[in-house]
Parts: C-alpha cells; structure tokens; sequence
C-alpha cells in the first residue's frame, strides 16, 4: 500500500513541475506584457512626462494624447485665443493652454474604419474560400491534390513584402491601388492559403459517416456540409480567423506602399502623429492602444474555440 501510495502517473506532473512551469508562465506573462503596459501608461501622460529622464512611473493622468489624437491644432498668438470664448470642451481647454487652438478633426477616425473594413472584410473572405476549397481537399478526390496543396502552401514560404512592386505596378494599372477593394482582395490572397491549410485538418478529423448519413436522409452535398460539417468545424473556423485577422489588421508594408489616403489604415498613420516640436508619444501610444482594443475584443470573445482548435485532433478515442 504505502509503494502504491508513493508512486504517480507518467503522465501526471508532479508538484515541483507544475510550480516551475507556472513559475515560467507568469515570468513569460509579466515580460511580454510590461511593453503593453507602458504604452497604455504612456497613453495618459502630457507630453512632458512622456518624454522625461528618468522615466515617469507615477504621474498626474492626462487626455491631451487623447485629444492630440483625435484633433489637428494650430499656435495662435495669446491675443488671438484671449479675443476667442471660453473652451469648447476638454480638447479646446487643453489646446489653449499650449497656446493653440483646435482646427478641426484628425484622419485617425477614418483610418480606423478603414483598418475594421479591410481586416474584416478580409478574414470573412478568406475563412470562406479556405472552409470551401479544405472541404474540397478532404472529401473528394482531386487530380494531383498533394502537388495542389503543397503549391496553396509555397505562397507562404516567400515573404510578401518580395511581390511588393509587381503588385504595385498591377495594381497601378488595374485602378485597385488605394482602395479598400484592392487590400481587401490582397489580404485574402496573402491569408486563404493558411486558411486551407489548417481547416483541411480540421475538417479532415470530422467523419465522413455523419455526411453519409445525412445524405441518406435526404439531405444534398451542400445542406449535408452546411448542417453537418460546419456546426463541427466551427472550433477550426474560429481558431483560423483569430489569425487571419491578427495578419491583416497588424500589416505594415503593403499599407504603406499601396495605400496613401482614401484606404489607408492605422499602423502606417499612427506613426506619423507629429505634434508640436517633435513626435508627440501620448498621442502615438494613445492611437496604438486604441488600436489594440478590437483585436483583444475580438481574441477574448473566441478564445475557448481558439484553445480547442489548437489542440483538436491532439487525442483521440
């Protein structure tokens, strides 16, 4: 009894481990979010603080990143603002007091439904044609299918940033260039190739008897895949469009080179927030934190679909 009592599972960690692996995930945890954290922080100080040597830990909050963000300003002369009202609102109040006054709306609103237009768009297009073509792949027998998936697969070895100017000059040619439609339809393309890849796994891991069976019921190709195969895969979908959206919404390079007005999105805009006598950092970490939000939302709302896509297929019965 008292051997029997000592002894444990191969498979069960014992409590040192356990306590050295969640040792190891908090440090990772704490390390990875301390850049996050002093963004945010950043976001709330006066551009003073921001920049201050050594670095301010405790500070007096402010918004004017905020406001720096969401307006355009002008320095006036103190007659001038002294012959003005009283402040129209917090945003005025603090233009004043820097001897500026505000003009008018910033490009950041725009920017950001711009990057929700496009990063969305592309995702739902993705997932769709990568949930079509994976249950394609899995189900049917398709000529040359290994050479077809590997070549689906290459278009990821080689970094996009390398077809940059071929695509400049397509796009340049064909009218998509600064335009929603044009990133929308480049984001898909970059994305559906991933997306084949890991839903073929997943959509592979569903038997082919509940289909069968289905079918025997009376139910067609497509009803059997839309009420049967779908409902199951929706851990798959779920995990594949996390990731989908997490490379359009953070693209850089090809914002940049085909974007300049109408279809650009944020991550090019927020670094170019010039405030007065230099870069104005609460404003720059206020547009990034605000950036950040729809993709945690987004992450949050699907993380047990995420978790369970990740390991799907891991253990089997």
């Amino acid at each position: 009894m008292t051997s029997a009592t000592a002894a444990h599972s191969v498979v069960e960690p014992s409590a040192t481990t356990r306590r050295l692996a969640g040792s190891l995930v908090v440090l990772y945890a704490i390390i990875t979010m301390i850049p996050l954290v002093w963004i945010m922080l950043t976001a709330f100080k006066s551009p003073d603080d921001a920049i201050s040597y050594p670095p301010k830990v405790m500070f007096k909050p402010s918004l004017e990143g905020f406001c720096n963000l969401f307006t355009t300003r002008s320095r006036q002369t103190p007659e001038f603002i002294r012959s003005l009202g009283p402040p129209q609102g917090l945003c005025d109040s603090i233009a004043r007091e820097r001897n500026m006054v505000v003009a008018g709306p910033s490009n950041y609103v725009p920017r950001f439904v711009n990057s929700l237009i496009i990063a969305f768009g592309s995702t739902v297009l993705a997932v769709t044609l990568g949930t079509l073509s994976a249950y394609g792949f899995s189900r049917f027998r398709v000529p040359l299918k290994d050479d077809l998936l590997f070549f689906i697969l290459s278009t990821r070895m080689m970094p996009p940033i390398a077809v940059a100017i071929p695509i400049y000059l397509m796009y340049r040619t064909i009218g998509l260039s600064d335009t929603r439609l044009g990133m929308i339809l480049l984001y898909t393309s970059v994305n559906v190739s991933l997306a084949v890849w890991l839903l073929k796994g997943f959509i592979d891991e569903i038997p082919r008897e509940y289909e069968e069976a289905a079918m025997i019921d009376g139910y067609t190709r497509f009803q059997a895949f839309v009420k049967v195969v779908l409902p199951q895969a929706t851990t798959g979908i779920a995990a594949t469009a996390i990731f989908c959206l997490i490379f359009a919404w953070n693209e850089y390079a090809f914002a940049v080179l085909l974007t300049s007005g109408n279809a650009q999105t944020a991550p090019p805009f927020i670094p170019i927030i010039i405030g007065e006598g230099g870069q104005d950092w609460p404003a720059v970490a206020a547009g990034t934190t605000l950036f950040l939000v729809p993709i945690v939302v987004f992450t949050v709302l699907l993380r047990k679909h995420l978790l369970r896509g990740i390991t799907f297929g891991a253990v089997r019965k």
